[in-house]
């Protein structure tokens, strides 16, 4: 398929078709100079977005990329075939950086404090990775060229002065995420009946969720409430949270679908 045949399969909006269209450009330009070209900080939506795009344009040998193990806000990285994965994530003169900022530890920052003040200095959010918010510290994940803007800009967030110094990625520390075991059992894997046990919701609680638009399947907006849902499928709700089914077991005595999942806190 040609980029304009793949766009308009795979666009859902005209935000979206920008987005992919910036892909399939990094994508060409390592082909055509057999050298690593990367994205901008793609969201989680964005990625699912990019991937059967990615996959339609014949599996080119890419790397999603946050700079660490598990980040949410990645870079696309389009690798040549002299570039093995794990070689472009530990090259220290790589696409990303980071910055670490220290304030008082009763300041209690919070995430959108962060990112609102890096918005205030110009920074536009595709240029801003993960933000790991510690006690009496925050660690920024950025594109390599925006980490000096950080360090020499970024002096407040809130009523709070910041110190901020440039790091190696491999100082990053995020924290294990927090989640709650969630065992029940369900009369089918459809997505309404699913995010229910997720989220301790009634089915029609859920159901209003999913119509309302609030419900994403595999970050993916999903207005289906009867949309199969299996293990290891992200389940979001705005104003709820995430979950994940983590296994689907055999039936109970009353024939209903023994599950597990993960409720992140």
């Amino acid at each position: 398929m040609t980029k304009t045949e793949l766009l308009n399969r795979f666009a859902r909006d005209p935000d979206e078709r920008v987005t992919l269209a910036r892909v399939l450009d990094q994508m060409e330009r390592c082909q055509s100079r057999s050298v690593p070209c990367v994205t901008q900080f793609l969201s989680p939506a964005q990625r699912a977005a990019a991937e059967p795009l990615l996959a339609a344009s014949g599996h080119p040998r890419h790397l999603f990329w946050g700079g660490y193990e598990g980040a949410e806000r990645t870079v696309c990285a389009f690798l040549p075939d002299w570039l093995e994965p794990d070689d472009f994530a530990a090259d220290p003169d790589g696409p990303l950086g980071a910055a670490e900022a220290a304030f008082p530890a009763d300041a209690n920052l919070t995430h959108r404090d962060l990112l609102g003040g890096l918005m205030g200095i110009g920074l536009t959010r595709e240029r801003v990775g993960d933000i790991l918010v510690l006690e009496g510290r925050a660690q920024i994940v950025a594109l390599d060229e925006a980490v000096p803007i950080i360090v020499s800009q970024f002096g407040q967030a809130g009523r709070y002065r910041l110190r901020l110094r440039p790091i190696p990625l491999s100082e990053l520390a995020p924290a294990p995420a927090e989640v709650k075991i969630v065992h029940d059992t369900v009369s089918t894997l459809r997505l309404d009946a699913v995010l229910a046990a997720g989220f301790s919701l009634s089915r029609g609680k859920a159901a209003e969720a999913i119509s309302a638009g609030k419900v994403s399947l595999n970050h993916r907006e999903c207005l289906k409430g009867d949309r199969p849902v299996a293990e290891g499928d992200v389940l979001t709700c705005r104003g709820l949270g995430k979950c994940v089914l983590k296994t689907v077991g055999g039936q109970s005595r009353k024939g209903r679908i023994i599950i597990e999942m993960e409720r992140y806190l």
